[in-house]
């Protein structure tokens, strides 16, 4: 099936590594230009020669401190200079620590809404301009299975990803008659390097016992996610705004 992104120009937030690196590579495949990011250059220089090898479009790394959101819009108006138009927007961002609400103080609540809220905010709203230009354009926001059924153990995650979801509604209705569609994909667990981090020498035996937990029976792969955000970006997925994805194997349980 042709996606209709070849040519395109697509930009891909915090995209060195796990989830959006994943994305990146998938969409240059797709034969888009990606623009990508990190705050580590040495991981930004091997990202770059990951995506640069997986299509014939042209591949952008910038360092960028996504929580500056100075800085993150002149990423997005650099990257609309180099590729000629801006047409697909991938907001993305870090982890946070796992913990229930009580662990953590204001100030952890007030750093993991900059850290995992505003840089989706900076983005979207420095890239929205450039989408409506086009007359065609796809936001793509990449949460967490926890804005759809909050989890006891990610409070940090709970309360700063929800955010997105009301901004995300706030920009199909200003930005959906200059044809750009907005929509929320929330995945649960993938096997990405954040996991090897948290589960240390553990983490097979971990990611096997989550694993149980979950109706297909295995961890989420992060190129799944490269595929869907591919679809949301597509010609074929023009009447599809305003949505949250989850993709977590039907680990939330439930429809809808």
């Amino acid at each position: 099936m042709d996606l209709g992104l070849d040519g395109r120009a697509a930009l891909v937030a915090a995209s060195t590594s796990g989830i959006g690196l994943a994305i990146a590579r998938t969409l240059a495949a797709e034969g888009a230009d990606v623009s990508i990011c990190g705050r580590d250059r040495a991981r930004l220089a091997r990202a770059h020669a990951e995506v640069d090898a997986c299509g014939k479009g042209r591949v952008l790394a910038t360092p960028v401190d996504l929580r500056d959101e100075d800085a993150a819009a002149a990423w997005v108006g650099r990257t609309a200079e180099e590729f000629g138009a801006l047409h697909v927007v991938v907001t993305n961002s870090g982890g946070v620590p796992f913990g229930p609400v009580q662990d953590f103080a204001v100030a952890q609540y007030r750093e993991a809404i900059n850290d995992n809220l505003l840089p989706h905010v900076s983005l979207a709203l420095a890239a929205a301009p450039h989408l409506a230009a086009a007359g065609w354009g796809r936001i793509v926001l990449i949460t967490s299975e926890s804005v759809r059924r909050p989890h006891p153990g990610s409070g940090l995650s709970s309360v700063a990803r929800l955010g997105v979801l009301g901004f995300a509604q706030g920009l199909v209705h200003a930005f959906g008659a200059s044809g750009v569609t907005v929509n929320v994909l929330a995945p649960g667990f993938h096997r990405t390097p954040i996991l090897d981090r948290q589960y240390g020498r553990r983490v097979e035996e971990r990611l096997a016992e989550v694993a149980r937990g979950i109706p297909l029976g295995r961890i989420g792969r992060a190129e799944d996610l490269g595929a869907l955000v591919c679809f949301l970006a597509s010609d074929q997925a023009a009447f599809v705004t305003g949505s949250v994805l989850v993709a977590d194997g039907g680990n939330s349980g439930g429809i809808g």
